[in-house]
């Protein structure tokens, strides 16, 4: 964070132009974002696509899968606190701090990404994705999140001490 109460996020998945959640930057209210670049994870990690409703994950691994594109935003404190409660950090996914790249090569420092840090290690045997488009031609479109149910969690983290409401 900078001392505007500004910060930068790499978006990988559905919160990325023209995917499913990206409006969510805009709805709110008093807050502000700003795209910055496409950039990609400096190291190598894994973006899967699972669960019946199709979701992207980073798996904290890194080493595994590959460098994976995504866009960059700077981001206010309010949007980040959004962001927050979207991704259920620190409880579904963690929010660090993690080195990326512009996709011209340039070397940013220390952006936020959102990671799945407690995995169920086979996971690692599903197909890694470069970059994720919810209408790519892997064929696993996005479910919206009003259909979610109660049965993510299990399905994906090694946590079971806990249930996470995926409604709004």
């Amino acid at each position: 964070m900078d001392s505007r109460g500004k910060h930068v996020v790499f978006v990988y998945g559905t919160l990325k132009k023209g995917e499913p959640n990206h409006s969510r930057f805009s709805k709110i209210t008093g807050g502000s974002y700003k795209f910055l670049a496409d950039a990609k994870t400096k190291e190598k990690y894994p973006l899967i696509i699972t669960t019946k409703y199709n979701i992207p994950f980073l798996l904290e691994s890194p080493g595994n899968g590959t460098h994976v594109k995504g866009e960059l935003y700077e981001v206010d404190d309010k949007v980040l606190t959004d962001l927050d409660v979207l991704e259920d950090h620190p409880n579904f996914y963690t929010r660090k701090l993690y080195d990326v790249l512009t996709l011209d090569g340039q070397n940013i420092s220390k952006v936020w990404i959102y990671m799945i840090e407690q995995f169920k290690p086979d996971l690692l045997n599903e197909i890694f994705y470069e970059s994720y488009s919810s209408l790519g031609n892997h064929g696993k479109k996005f479910v919206e999140r009003y259909n979610y149910s109660r049965d993510i969690v299990p399905m994906v983290s090694e946590n079971y001490s806990y249930c996470i409401e995926f409604y709004n």
